[in-house]
């Protein structure tokens, strides 16, 4: 089936020789990439392409010979490749149509469906799947895992489907964000720059060119003269959302936090799980046994620090407005008590969305927080840095 990219390769007068193409061959059969069309695409180009002069003629190319593959109907998919297990397992979950799901009604309101929860637990005796009462997987019920309720408690799944929970009890983990990351943070470096305050402290251990010259010339011989380094004085506190609905988000993040580890010298992170409460964490590894209380975070820096929440703001209300409402643990007091708090320690504060701006206004928790943080919210795009930037200097 790839033969069609070789011959339209040798067309196109690209130089690509059998040898290269058997080879790629051979490693797409040791099942390298799979289900992957990203790894697929770079796969082929590090094994067909021999300069990288042809890799535009070598894009069009390949975009040519496989244009209108995701026109491709399920059922062509299903005959053409072996179904993975992990699909298999999910074959009992109860596929609904949009006219199904809208028919599904709310129990009504977080309390309530706490206490029916709290009920159900009671009652239920084993595992059950398939059904809208009972909690287990698949079907409409609002407890359980691989379903489908439009506000309901998810337990016990991999990963958010719907993102529609009001609560999930889930023990996620999560990775640190790379701060070595490099690809695409030049620009936001510039976009970076707009927050700065150059100082000279520390130790001499620049060498003063200028200074260097001048004394030389004075006295004759060889002066050497050092000066403290420049460096970038303003203070910077992030808070990074780890949630599930941040992953597709981590790449962009990553190179934010790259780029912001580098530009400022005195910046602290943390990482909070969708909106900010009692304790916080520096190692998504060992989040649970190394939290720090969000009060001593308070107390510790200054109101010189410029404060920048990084997260969606996608969640359920009630992990805002309510005590218990957080994902994995009870919080004793709201989300939106313990944002405020910060906002009276650190004045100059921002919040930098990574969802696109044009979908803000479908999502309620997203009001939310704009109007907690004054409307200062910017998106993660070079402009939105910027005028977060702004705001922050104000």
């Amino acid at each position: 089936m790839f033969l069609p990219l070789f011959t339209n390769m040798r067309d196109a007068k690209l130089p690509v020789s059998l040898r290269e193409y058997l080879d790629f061959l051979a490693v797409v059969k040791t099942g390298m990439v799979l289900y992957d069309i990203e790894g697929f695409y770079y796969l082929a180009r590090t094994a067909l392409v021999k300069d990288e002069r042809n890799l535009d003629k070598f894009d069009r190319i390949f975009a040519a010979t496989f244009k209108g593959m995701e026109n491709l109907s399920v059922q062509d998919v299903i005959n053409a490749v072996d179904i993975p297990e992990e699909w298999l397992r999910k074959m009992a979950e109860k596929q609904l149509s949009p006219a199904e799901m809208s028919e599904i009604e709310a129990l009504g309101g977080f309390d309530k469906l706490m206490e029916t929860l709290k009920e159900r637990l009671k009652e239920q005796e084993g595992r059950h799947q398939g059904g809208s009462k009972w909690i287990g997987t698949a079907g409409t019920s609002p407890f359980g895992a691989h379903g489908y309720n439009p506000e309901g408690v998810r337990i016990g799944q991999d990963q958010s489907r719907h993102q529609r929970a009001v609560k999930v009890w889930d023990k996620r983990e999560f990775r640190n964000l790379d701060d070595s990351v490099e690809l695409g943070t030049r620009n936001i470096k510039v976009a970076l720059k707009r927050l700065r305050r150059w100082a000279r402290d520390g130790a001499d251990e620049e060498l003063d060119l200028n200074g260097t010259i001048r004394a030389t010339a004075e006295h004759g011989y060889l002066d050497i003269k050092t000066r403290p380094e420049r460096r970038n004085a303003v203070k910077v506190l992030l808070f990074l959302d780890v949630g599930g609905s941040m992953d597709p988000y981590i790449r962009l993040v990553e190179e934010l936090f790259s780029a912001a580890k580098t530009e400022f010298k005195h910046l602290e992170y943390f990482y909070f799980h969708n909106c900010l409460y009692e304790g916080v964490w520096k190692d998504n590894r060992r989040r649970w046994q190394e939290q720090t209380p969000t009060h001593d975070i308070l107390n510790k820096y200054g109101p010189d620090y410029k404060c920048i929440f990084v997260g969606d703001a996608s969640m359920s209300p009630y992990e805002i407005a309510y005590p218990g409402g957080a994902n994995e643990h009870w919080n004793p007091e709201a989300g939106s008590v313990w944002l405020g708090r910060t906002m009276e320690s650190w004045k100059h504060n921002i919040w930098i969305n990574p969802l696109p701006e044009k979908h803000w206004q479908y999502t309620h928790s997203i009001q939310m927080i704009r109007e907690l943080f004054g409307e200062r919210m910017y998106p993660m795009t070079l402009k939105g840095i910027e005028a977060g930037m702004k705001e922050l200097v104000r």
